[in-house]
């Protein structure tokens, strides 16, 4: 405990300098131009550019997250010796992962100015930012933010022809119309439209069930639409609705089992969903059964008990996997360790990719950056498929890109494992 408290000061004192230049002292700039000889990137292919190009245009990044250091430190200070409030980790560990970016691009002698701004800073917020022109002539916004700040980026992104990649917050904010917003963390009705293609392209001739709580009718909407999307059934799928009692012996009755089942677990609530997995798994012993849950279904300890659903994998969707093992994975962990003396977390890695992957192709592709949202040249873990939404079938603008490319990973015996 105490040697996770000590890395979380490292952490925070380590952002506060990196960040002081520009939150507290005049937005002055941070300059992130690299010694190519510092580290050799596996993902480098950029080789054909020379190295003694001519600098045309320095490329202005910002980088917004809550960090809250208003509320941490007084000046230079921190407020407390003892503790740190958890809501300042996750903004932390993002902008620490994107700092280690920074450290890492190959520019090819090409010039980043990159921004760190404290979207919850109390003396100079979001939106005092953006009425005095700070954020103005920026080439990219990267953002971990929720409501209100995704809103005012948004909107603020459409307004100056900015994009946007929102790279955590898996919600569209009821934006419409903007071209400029770039949804990283997809929608939760894109983790069902993975979900379906998954069951159509392997489970199509299978019992398939939807399994919602009662009056939690939000998933089972969204199917329903995915499925009768040209007007016919595509799938045959069976919603049932339970209450918080569900037993092993009434899912029994609820299900045919003359054929492999597979059972939707169409909730985001903790207690339903693991009481859902218990009922399944003595069912699982007699009969072919598979559970596919939702996104937030990593983050429920139980499903990591090996003794609890032995050798009965438990599916969940997500856009982040991190192929372990290869050459920047280990860079970022090793360089991330003798930093702070602990492992990457996942924000921070998400912090990691969205810098470096959407900062190298604006630099490498300045004059149509948007058309190569989807280059996999730089992308450090996985690739992205931004693909245009629209809500209004007649319209020709899109209301804005959402990542598509969505993982089946498996919780088996306490181990994550991707499937699909």
């Amino acid at each position: 405990m105490k040697k996770n408290f000590a890395a979380k000061k490292i952490l925070l004192k380590c952002i506060l300098s990196f960040t002081i230049l520009v939150i507290f002292s005049g937005f002055q700039q941070l300059h992130a131009q690299v010694n190519d000889t510092t580290f050799h990137n596996p993902y480098d292919t950029t080789n054909h550019l020379r190295k003694d190009t001519v600098v045309q245009k320095t490329y202005r990044v910002a980088i917004v997250a809550p960090l809250y250091l208003d509320s941490v430190f007084a000046g230079n200070v921190l407020r407390s010796e003892t503790s740190i409030p958890a809501f300042t980790i996750a903004g932390t560990d993002f902008v620490q992962g994107a700092e280690l970016a920074l450290d890492t691009l190959i520019t090819n002698g090409k010039h980043v100015e990159a921004f760190i701004y404290d979207s919850k800073s109390a003396r100079k917020p979001l939106l005092w930012l953006l009425k005095n022109g700070k954020l103005d002539n920026l080439d990219l916004i990267i953002g971990s933010v929720k409501e209100p700040e995704y809103s005012l980026l948004s909107q603020f992104a459409a307004q100056r022809s900015i994009p946007f990649v929102s790279a955590t917050y898996p919600n569209d904010g009821g934006v419409r119309q903007n071209p400029f917003l770039y949804i990283a963390n997809s929608t939760l009705k894109a983790h069902c439209e993975s979900i379906f293609s998954y069951l159509l392209q392997k489970h199509g001739a299978d019992n398939i069930y939807l399994v919602k709580k009662k009056n939690d009718n939000r998933i089972d909407n969204y199917f329903r639409e995915i499925n009768f999307k040209d007007g016919h059934q595509l799938l045959k799928i069976k919603t049932i609705m339970l209450d918080s009692s569900i037993s092993p012996d009434g899912l029994r009755y609820l299900v045919d089992t003359t054929k492999p089942i597979v059972i939707i677990g169409a909730s985001l609530n903790k207690t339903f969903s693991q009481k859902l997995a218990d009922a399944c798994f003595p069912l699982q012993k007699r009969k072919p059964l598979i559970l596919i849950g939702m996104p937030n279904w990593d983050g429920f300890n139980g499903f990591y008990q090996k003794d609890a659903y032995t050798d009965f994998p438990i599916r969940y969707t997500t856009p982040h996997y991190e192929v372990k093992g290869n050459a920047l994975s280990r860079y970022i962990s090793d360089k991330y360790f003798q930093k702070y003396r602990i492992s990457p977390s996942d924000m921070a890695e998400k912090g990691f990719e969205a810098a470096y992957d959407f900062i190298s192709i604006l630099i490498n592709h300045p004059n149509d950056f948007l058309q190569h949202m989807n280059d996999t040249t730089f992308a450090p873990f996985h690739d992205f498929n931004f693909q245009p939404v629209f809500h209004d079938k007649a319209s020709t603008v899109p209301d804005y890109y959402e990542n598509k490319h969505l993982f089946i990973m498996q919780i088996l015996n306490g181990q994550v494992v991707r499937e699909w």
